[in-house]
């Protein structure tokens, strides 16, 4: 709320000066280092081929194989957090727990550090490279969101359903497998979409890692461009308009989605 009202509480003349000093710093500094914007533009068109297809894919890359491999250990470990044994629901929910509520760069930055570069077998050197790093790193924390998703689902079928399934002699495992999960699947999409796009959103963070993906070639892009400060504008501008051209559709679909599949009560 006080964040809310230093906002309100800003005159709207600073704003507008803010906005008109930031259109003219470009032209100050186009005319000190004769470069233009039309320049830059130049260079970016040259440069999207190469952004596209040797950056932006491995993003998608990066995000839909730890969006797999999150999703299956996701959901064996919500399963587990429903567990009729103790010792294994407390151990589920303490892994939940400890991925979920972590940083996503600190566990990027340890898987990086903690896997080796490259491994021996029978002699032979097997270079691991750093994006698989980066896809383990991800899919921690999106294990322990999906983990949640499955548990709320599983638990947000009506006690009857199992009662029900007693009574008709069901084990745990055919009442589970068998009745309440389908019933569950509808309920899951729509979160399991959202992760999957914030997932996309995050993935510019293994650049940090020296990850060769989008914001990494764009950096690289700029400086063999001799690093003018007009390129920053569309090359950064161009990798915004990516992510968001394939995250937008995924973000609307989900909402459509939660609409059509919502609990009529």
């Amino acid at each position: 709320m006080l964040v809310v009202r230093w906002v309100a509480g800003i005159p709207p003349w600073v704003p507008v000066m803010l906005f008109v000093a930031a259109l003219a710093w470009p032209a100050i500094a186009a005319a000190q280092v004769r470069y233009s914007y039309g320049d830059a533009t130049e260079a970016l068109w040259r440069w999207i081929p190469f952004l596209v297809t040797s950056g932006f894919f491995f993003n998608v890359l990066i995000s839909v194989l730890s969006m797999a491999i999150g999703t299956v250990l996701g959901a064996a470990l919500g399963l587990a957090q429903i567990s009729l044994y103790r010792p294994v629901r407390q151990a589920a929910w303490f892994i939940t727990q400890l991925f979920r509520n972590s940083p996503w760069l600190v566990l990027l930055f340890i898987v990086l550090l903690a896997f080796p570069f490259e491994v021996t077998l029978f002699g032979t050197v097997i270079p691991i490279p750093d994006w698989t790093k980066a896809v383990f790193g991800l899919s921690l924390p999106v294990m322990a969101n999906i983990s949640e998703i499955v548990r709320g689902a599983v638990q947000s079928v009506p006690t009857a359903q199992w009662e029900a399934s007693e009574s008709l002699a069901f084990s745990r495992r055919q009442t589970l497998w068998q009745i309440i999960l389908p019933q569950c699947y509808k309920r899951m999409i729509p979160p399991w979409m959202n992760w999957y796009a914030i997932l996309t959103m995050a993935t510019p963070l293994c650049s940090l890692l020296g990850v060769e993906e989008l914001i990494t070639l764009t950096r690289q892009a700029m400086e063999s461009e001799n690093n003018h400060p007009e390129l920053l504008v569309p090359f950064y501008t161009f990798a915004l308009l990516l992510f968001f051209a394939y995250c937008y559709p995924i973000a609307r679909l989900t909402i459509a989605l939660e609409r059509r599949f919502a609990v009529k009560l």
